[in-house]
């Protein structure tokens, strides 16, 4: 498969199987879209020019910078996308979302934090949940169904877009320069990714107590996550 990828990192094809993949798994957490991600740019560390179509064998002379480029530059712009989709839907009908609200805890407390958040600067919340398992889920959803500002949504959907793509980026191509364009190096690349999911999730739900916030309120954000999987519109 790392073949296959190597050979079509000059085509757009693999940019629109990665676009769709990443636009589409706010809505469906399960794709695989970060391996995609981390497989393609380990793919691009073991291409040689010889393995491109003559249209872009130039660019590998450069170190790989206009692939890596343009894969980050997909990711982020699917991740920004797929999340302004999730948003205005759920903006547009939330009533499904706001009897999830009304039956759940964690959700009424968890979309508390996140208005409070982006109306007070503190969107980094945001940027933390783009790691989290369905996190990005939540947050677009609960953003729209709460009808919080675009102005305040928008900017911090990006910077976690770019945030999280070049990460996955990072660690594939890196993986694949130092371990190799294997089998192996794509999967301590995925290990790593999902490390950082992982510590996004306990982050979420150890995040310290501002001094209005209820006791039990830690893990509400990653909590309420988990619960609105049951409640999107797939």
């Amino acid at each position: 498969m790392l073949d296959i990828l190597g050979s079509v990192t000059g085509s757009p094809w693999i940019y629109g199987v990665i676009a769709i993949s990443v636009l589409l798994d706010v809505f469906v957490p399960v794709l695989p879209s970060g391996v995609l991600v981390v497989t393609a740019a380990t793919a691009v560390a073991g291409t040689s020019a010889a393995d491109l179509p003559g249209h872009a064998q130039r660019a590998v002379e450069t170190p790989h910078l206009p692939e890596i480029v343009a894969l980050v530059l997909c990711a982020a712009t699917a991740s920004v996308l797929g999340d302004l989709v999730a948003y205005r839907l759920a903006r547009r009908d939330g009533g499904r979302f706001d009897r999830a609200l009304a039956r759940s805890r964690h959700l009424r407390a968890a979309q508390e934090k996140l208005g409070h958040a982006l109306a007070t600067g503190g969107g980094a919340l945001v940027v933390l949940a783009r790691f989290a398992p369905a996190g990005r889920s939540f947050v677009s959803l609960t953003a729209g169904a709460a009808h919080r500002r675009a102005k305040d949504f928008v900017p911090w959907s990006a910077l976690a877009g770019l945030t999280w793509a070049a990460y996955s980026v990072s660690l594939g191509y890196f993986g694949g320069r130092w371990l190799g364009a294997t089998w192996l190096g794509t999967a301590v690349s995925v290990l790593a990714l999902f490390a950082a999911g992982t510590l996004a999730a306990y982050v979420l739900r150890r995040r310290p107590r501002t001094s209005g916030e209820r006791p039990g309120a830690d893990g509400d954000s990653a909590a309420g996550a988990e619960e609105l999987e049951s409640v999107q519109p797939v």
